[in-house]
């Protein structure tokens, strides 16, 4: 086996074995779950371990390469109007290949699915060319961020309610397991054409900037239609009685699946090849090495997608339900959710490559395993938030709005990493896993409680996405206050890992 995949095999059990373990414990101890669904589950648990770990080393030796290519490539011969054109159209494209979107457009009523994904991947191409221009011209990050969400938060009082929350989840599932790795790549080449001190932490916060956009566009949208009853069909896996069964019910989605990551890929593959092609960048066994990179990309996802949708989308609907309808048991469902929250976020294939690419830039002053720990938190107290809404009728406003304005006044007292790497984490955390078994989650349970699924159900992906920003920069805020501790031996050894990471991009 190849070493490479066998490491990411490793990392992938890792990162979902608690999530299975508790959902078995779950069934076990609380909520008894019908045999046949079960054992989908833990097929579908299998799956997404090869799933993940064919994604992940197909990100590296694809995605990132061609992302970071065309960064540097960019900031080197292009115009500036030229920059914005190119970094709007790769926007466009990448955000129409996001598997996570269409999961999400197929949920919101009364608006088309294509209208929807065309409106937000216009938003992420417009703030996607915005973010490049601010790496290259250096403009402050905090600056645009609190200009942009004030004016998201103003435009959501003119909105209907129903749609608000449908707005803000759509700026999470946007940035997913297709995006990320190419746009924190981008970053990365981009940055790399600079060679001032501040290039490190300016290769963050693309992935922030582009999560607003649909947010925005999608609030615009909403001033055209106004959904008033959510369709949504509880997932299900019929009947299953035999192992033959549990293989019947994968093999019959993964048609779909493969035609899906088909019309996803294409266009980000015609990318390469009209950008290899223009620029001679890479010599032939680079190029064999991308496209296997993208054959793994491609397998990676097909697996991926019919594991979480097929395997974990109907056991966290029934979990939902079920807990919801246990009368004053309900509450159960915030603590038990709050551990879900916690471990799933281990599970989202772009919060490895995020974490894994914070590691390499600050040489190990960020740990990939501190930021795992930090999201997870963060996380944890997004679906106990999202779940405890559900339950007692809270108003979205009520959390988002105060959420988000001291995320952008924490953004003045950290340092300027932390600032990039926090909103960028919030993108990243709201990935598959997030939509297909969280969002199933909320709306059995909203179901049960018998809310309305517009705006009590939907609205997970946007607190998931919103409370790394506070917990990755408190962790920033703590590292500041180390910092005015610190010994001349300790600012200089500092002083060299930024000079380590400054050669590192030149």
């Amino acid at each position: 086996m190849n070493p490479r995949l066998k490491e990411k095999i490793l990392e992938s059990v890792k990162a979902t074995l608690p999530i299975s373990l508790i959902v078995l414990a779950l069934a076990i101890l609380l909520i008894p779950v019908d045999a046949g669904v079960m054992m989908v589950f833990l097929a579908g648990s299998l799956l997404l371990v090869v799933g993940m770990a064919l994604f992940q080393l197909g990100a590296e030796l694809a995605m990132s390469p061609l992302g970071e290519g065309i960064g540097a490539s960019l900031s080197h011969s292009l115009s500036a109007w030229s920059i914005i054109l190119l970094s709007f159209l790769m926007g466009l494209i990448i955000t129409v290949s996001e598997p996570d979107l269409q999961v999400l457009a197929q949920q919101v009523p009364d608006i088309p699915d294509t209208v929807l994904v065309i409106t937000v991947a216009i938003g992420v191409g417009i703030f996607l060319a915005l973010a490049v221009l601010r790496i290259l011209f250096q403009i402050s990050l905090p600056a645009m961020l609190t200009v942009f969400y004030l004016l998201v938060i103003g435009l959501s009082f003119l909105v209907d309610d129903n749609f608000v929350a449908v707005a803000f989840d759509s700026g999470g599932v946007t940035t997913g397991p297709m995006t990320v790795p190419f746009i924190m790549a981008l970053g990365v080449g981009l940055a790399g054409s600079r060679s001032d001190r501040n290039a490190s932490s300016d290769s963050f916060g693309l992935v922030a900037l582009s999560s607003i956009g649909p947010v925005l566009a999608v609030l615009i949208l909403g001033s055209f239609y106004r959904p008033e009853e959510a369709v949504y069909t509880l997932a299900s896996v019929g009947e299953i009685s035999t192992t033959r069964d549990v293989a019947e019910v994968f093999l019959a989605d993964l048609p779909h699946y493969f035609g899906e990551v088909v019309v996803s890929l294409l266009p980000v593959f015609l990318l390469f090849v009209c950008f290899n092609l223009i620029t001679r960048r890479w010599h032939r066994r680079r190029v064999v090495s991308v496209v296997v990179g993208f054959i793994y990309t491609y397998l990676g996802l097909v697996v991926f997608l019919c594991a979480v949708n097929v395997g974990f989308a109907p056991v966290g609907s029934y979990i939902g339900a079920t807990i919801a309808a246990s009368g004053p048991f309900k509450w159960l469902l915030v603590p038990i959710g709050m551990l879900i929250g916690y471990c799933i976020v281990r599970a989202e294939p772009a919060i490895q490559v995020l974490n894994r690419q914070v590691d390499s830039v600050t040489n190990g002053m960020i740990s990939a395993g501190l930021m795992n720990r930090c999201l997870s938190v963060g996380v944890s107290v997004s679906v106990g938030l999202a779940l405890m809404r559900i339950l007692a009728g809270i108003p979205i406003y009520w959390i988002i709005i105060p959420g988000y304005i001291l995320a952008l006044v924490l953004s003045f007292f950290v340092p300027k990493i932390f600032i990039g790497i926090a909103f960028d984490s919030g993108g990243v955390a709201s990935g598959p896993m997030t939509t297909t078994f969280l969002i199933p989650l909320c709306i059995g349970a909203c179901n049960s409680v018998g809310g309305n699924i517009m705006t009590d159900a939907f609205g997970v992906v946007a607190l998931v996405a919103l409370t790394p920003l506070i917990a990755v920069q408190l962790m920033g805020l703590h590292f500041n206050v180390k910092d005015r501790g610190r010994t001349a031996v300790e600012s200089a050894a500092e002083d060299e890992i930024i000079e380590f990471v400054e050669d590192w991009y030149a």
